[in-house]
């Protein structure tokens, strides 16, 4: 059953997650928002891992993958695109430059991982790309985010790309209570160091911050991390990045639904191209 519907899970709690920034990054920076959220969760994992006595990490070696990997996914993905949104980068062109994330996995998972797609994989690859530029095309504009933000949005995309072909690589095996708690913990600890040196680090405890930073730890960074990493350790690299194009039009229908915002018929044609390219990369053989 959860390999079953594990994928449309992840793709929905994954989506979410703009939808909690949104909400919190009004109350507060986002270096210091993301310091709360990896030092609750860290918190949290780490006495879940103790209860369940759950194995650590055998040697210093694994240990260090398992950060570096962590570094990758949490530290530079949501520091890039929480600082790209910050800095007036519009969400819709953020999502459209992490958007290539799947076709930039597929070209490095072949070398480094052995993988291969079939050809009617790279027409799933590009229809999906397709797709979600379709789905922000409405709202894309550069004419607010300056080189720093663009760079911000670079860094998004080059973090989750690497953190998630790294833990493909060297992290599989690692379990999931523990060697997160790992991953949240060092992210932590970066943001701990920069976080006073870049920001005020003032926050506004609202009602909304309060909520958001909850649904962030809780659904996002326990919920759909560990069903990326288990998706990441059953399947290939490049199959499991397709899903991340499903992310802008599902986070388009909830803006939709939460915020009023406008889905035009080109955005409504794009969800379907993007729905049609990733059912073309994960089919089976």
């Amino acid at each position: 059953m959860l390999d079953k519907f594990a994928p449309a899970l992840f793709v929905l709690l994954w989506s979410t997650g703009f939808i909690g920034g949104k909400l919190g990054l009004p109350h507060a920076e986002p270096l210091t928002f993301l310091l709360w959220r990896m030092a609750l969760v860290a918190v949290l994992l780490a006495g879940l891992a103790v209860w369940t006595k759950a194995p650590w990490p055998a040697s210093r070696r694994e240990a260090g993958h398992i950060a570096l990997s962590g570094l990758l996914v949490h530290g530079a993905y949501l520091g890039g695109v929480f600082g790209a949104i910050h800095h007036g980068l519009p969400a819709g062109t953020v999502a459209l430059i992490v958007g290539l994330q799947p076709v930039l996995t597929a070209f490095v998972a072949g070398p480094l991982l052995g993988e291969r797609l079939r050809p009617l994989q790279w027409a799933g690859l590009g229809l999906g790309l397709t797709g979600v530029a379709a789905v922000v095309w409405e709202k894309l504009t550069l004419s607010n985010g300056d080189g720093w933000s663009l760079a911000l949005a670079g860094l998004a995309l080059i973090g989750i790309t690497a953190g998630t072909l790294y833990q493909k690589r060297y992290c599989t095996g690692m379990d999931l209570r523990s060697g997160t708690a790992i991953q949240y913990a060092t992210t932590g600890t970066l943001f701990a160091l920069l976080a006073p040196w870049l920001e005020t680090m003032r926050v506004d405890w609202s009602w909304e911050f309060v909520f958001a930073l909850g649904w962030l730890c809780l659904v996002l960074s326990v919920g759909a991390i560990f069903l990326l990493f288990m998706l990441i350790r059953r399947g290939a690299a490049s199959r499991v990045a397709s899903l991340f194009y499903l992310t802008p039009p599902v986070t388009a229908l909830m803006g939709w639904a939460l915020f009023g915002e406008v889905l035009g018929p080109l955005a409504l044609a794009g969800m379907a191209v993007t729905a049609a390219g990733v059912a073309l990369v994960l089919r089976k053989a």
